[in-house]
């Protein structure tokens, strides 16, 4: 495939990542095809955060390039390229926590003053919130919101966006089994839509369920890339994800 292929969103080639004396990725190659699942997978300190900050500009690569839709990324500052398509959310969450929920999801789409920019789409803030649950707390303050609610409030800051490709980093995490049952069908409802989505997660249960495709990374190495059966079945793979290497 060239860089440019059109069935490529986001194409990761021969990337690398030093900090100092600590090679954090080593020439790591990998597409996010349109329209897919993808969940990085490995041990606690494998580079998956590192990717996704080199993804989104937060980070500069050692090597390698970032191509979007087959154009390089490099030198673009993270908000150029957020507004190209990009969304990601934290582990922090990253919530203004004294603003309302309604303000929350409005802010991502104030992008200034100019008279020329479009109107808010208020109907369609109003259906997010619908479809995260939380269209009647839509005037409380983020901070007063239970934990899943403020994981959902993260999510619909990236929903109500047009980005056509999210970045999650463990969205999934402390949520209860109704919560998590909610969460999985909105992403694969939006995967369904043609949204592209690329998944950090260590909860197997949505691995499994969420997957389209798997790429494990150890000590900044993709060991693996494919079928989510075929590599969470392999001996030496789960090995090293449960700690357990020679």
């Amino acid at each position: 495939m060239s860089a440019a292929d059109p069935a490529v969103l986001l194409r990761l080639s021969g990337l690398s990542k030093r900090f100092g004396g600590l090679q954090a990725i080593s020439d790591v190659s990998l597409d996010l095809p349109a329209g897919l699942i993808t969940t990085l997978v490995g041990p606690n300190g494998a580079g998956k955060t590192t990717l996704f900050n080199m993804i989104t500009g937060h980070l500069a690569p050692t090597a390698g390039t970032v191509y979007w839709l087959g154009k390089p990324l490099a030198g673009l500052a993270p908000w150029r390229i957020a507004r190209r398509g990009v969304a990601r959310s934290f582990q922090d969450l990253r919530l203004f926590t004294h603003m309302s929920v309604l303000q929350n999801v409005t802010t991502v789409l104030e992008r200034g003053s100019w008279l020329w920019q479009r109107p808010i789409d208020r109907g369609r803030i109003e259906a997010v919130l619908r479809e995260t649950g939380l269209w009647d707390k839509r005037d409380e303050r983020a901070a007063d919101l239970a934990y899943a609610e403020r994981k959902f409030l993260s999510l619909a800051r990236i929903m109500v966006r047009d980005a056509t490709l999210w970045l999650l980093d463990e969205p999934a995490s402390g949520l209860d089994p109704r919560s998590f049952e909610r969460f999985v069908a909105l992403l694969r409802d939006y995967a369904a839509r043609g949204v592209t989505i690329c998944i950090i997660e260590h909860n197997l249960d949505l691995v499994t369920q969420l997957s389209d495709r798997l790429a494990f990374l150890d000590q900044g190495k993709l060991l693996a890339c494919g079928d989510p059966a075929v590599i969470l079945k392999d001996p030496q793979l789960a090995a090293i994800y449960f700690g357990e290497r020679a």
